[in-house]
């Protein structure tokens, strides 16, 4: 008698792990219908799309990329997002007594139970509709759809299955600060090829498709395209190559998800040669003396240790650097464009006692005047401008080297400090008026019922801030538009760092006293998450 299939069982836990997530709460259950309703109507005009390139000379190129886009989200999904599905950790079901080949085809089944599977399905089919012409090439284009679509969800679980042990330590969190900078530099590398194939045609993607066309599961919508040609042996080797692509996937989700059942967790044993005590890295040494120093310390440790911490600074630091470079790149941008440097990173300035979370009890604890308050938030303004100052400067530097612009460098890096300051300014006062909680969990960065102080904060200080800078953005302005106000245009760097120190000196010590009289307050909303 043969053992009963565990895959119906599997299906039947992937839609009660979904049914039960949205019986939690309403907002939960109208976020996710919220979501699967965009996400649905995403798909469907993606497919209206496809189905209107129908006959168009670059249909193939495109849906052959499109579809290699594809794939490569799904490879990377698991890496920044594992927390996104239950089913994805293995683990989960290592004390059942469960074979892992039988288990690879059930966790196969319920991994096409879900949103992302119906979405790619969409992009699937519309992409054979775009490419097939003739019966045979429909038949050739639904096996190539079934291949494709195994083939991306085996991707994304071979990939969780080999990396789980990192991605569900704590230490191994830190991997999802990656896809700020990910998004960030896609979203330029997205915008460059749109404006590129704008100016140059669809015609910019055949070489690369080419290519692509020949690698799975790129390669099994590519049969259909071949087929329509009547090219019958390369559909054939092409299915083959995505065939084989899945049939390897499967056998390295197999090994593994054998080795994390079989095996002990060695992630948490202490490594022989690890010692109790670390040594100190001789990072207070360089620091100033008194309060300040400790302070300056503890927060550059945030940046480095803290995942949510790290994660906006790559984030800023990388959307600082990308804009002003790309528009540089494209000859669209101006040396202005540099301050985006300065502006992403004055951003880090705001609710500064949410970074701390539950945690700020004991900073809290050691601020018993006004002079305290202030101490405190000089020494994190300080540790922000470590990075910041620098930073912003090489920025400039180097957008004024692409742009072969070097006489209005001086004014482009006053215009950068002032912003700067205004930020520090605005950010060290809303810290104190309007803090909220930046939950530890998840990839949530404000905590439920916050949303609104987290508008306050960033948004509402970001405006008084461009509100402040404006007396030295109406100077910039006046002099370059005068007749001799090129011969004065230098002064406008150190008139704007001294803007800024000014603007930062006067934040700060109107910030110190709304610190000290609201501790209970701010101690109250950073603890919410």
């Amino acid at each position: 008698m043969s053992a009963p299939t565990i895959t119906p069982v599997l299906v039947r836990l992937k839609l009660s792990l979904l049914r039960n997530g949205l019986r939690q709460s309403s907002g939960r259950r109208a976020a996710y219908v919220a979501s699967m309703v965009f996400t649905l109507l995403f798909a469907a005009l993606q497919l209206i799309g496809l189905i209107a390139l129908r006959d168009n000379t670059h249909a193939a190129s495109v849906v052959v990329l499109l579809v290699a886009v594809l794939a490569l989200g799904w490879a990377v999904m698991p890496l920044f997002f594992p927390g996104g599905d239950e089913t994805l950790d293995p683990t989960r079901l290592v004390m059942l007594p469960l074979r892992p080949r039988p288990l690879v085809r059930a966790l196969l089944a319920a991994s096409l139970v879900g949103i992302g599977p119906l979405f790619t399905l969409c992009l699937l089919a519309g992409s054979v509709i775009a490419v097939a012409h003739g019966a045979m090439a429909y038949v050739v284009g639904v096996v190539g759809v079934v291949l494709a679509l195994l083939v991306c969800v085996a991707l994304a679980r071979a990939v969780a299955a080999v990396n789980i042990r990192l991605l569900t330590s704590r230490k191994g969190r830190d991997l999802a600060v990656l896809s700020g900078l990910v998004i960030a530099i896609g979203a330029q590398i997205v915008n460059f090829g749109a404006q590129r194939l704008g100016s140059s045609g669809l015609g910019e993607l055949d070489p690369a498709a080419e290519v692509l066309r020949w690698l799975p599961p790129a390669s099994a919508i590519g049969a259909a395209d071949s087929a329509s040609d009547g090219a019958y042996g390369v559909a054939l080797l092409q299915l083959a190559l995505a065939a084989g692509a899945l049939a390897a996937l499967i056998a390295v989700w197999s090994r593994h998800l054998t080795r994390l059942m079989t095996e002990p967790d060695g992630s948490t044993l202490q490594a022989a040669t690890e010692t109790a005590v670390r040594e100190s890295t001789g990072l207070g040494r360089l620091l100033p003396a008194g309060r300040t120093g400790p302070v300056m310390e503890r927060s550059l440790r945030y940046i480095w240790r803290d995942p949510k911490t790290k994660m906006a600074w790559v984030t800023s630091l990388a959307i600082g650097l990308i804009v002003p470079v790309f528009n540089a790149f494209q000859g669209t941008g101006t040396i202005y464009f540099a301050c985006f440097a300065a502006g992403m990173l004055g951003i880090l300035m705001y609710n500064q006692y949410g970074q701390d979370t539950s945690a700020f009890w004991m900073v809290a604890m050691t601020i018993s005047s006004t002079r305290d308050a202030y101490v405190e938030l000089r020494a994190r303004a300080l540790a922000l401008l470590v990075i910041t100052l620098p930073y912003a400067t090489l920025v400039t530097v180097l957008t004024a080297a692409l742009l072969d612009d070097w006489p209005r460098l001086p004014e482009a890096l006053g215009l950068s400090f002032a912003l700067l300051g205004a930020m520090l300014a605005t950010g060290a006062w809303t810290s104190a008026r309007f803090p909220y909680s930046i939950p530890q969990e998840g990839y949530k960065n404000v905590a439920p019922g916050q949303a609104g102080l987290a508008w306050i904060s960033v948004f509402g200080g970001m405006v008084a801030a461009a509100l402040l800078c404006a007396p030295f953005i109406a100077l910039t302005i006046w002099l370059n538009v005068s007749a001799n106000g090129d011969d004065w245009t230098w002064l406008l760097l150190p008139v704007g760092a001294a803007y800024g120190a000014g603007m930062t000196a006067l934040g700060l010590r109107l910030a110190a006293p709304q610190t000290a009289a609201r501790l209970p307050e701010i101690l109250t909303a950073v603890s919410k998450g």
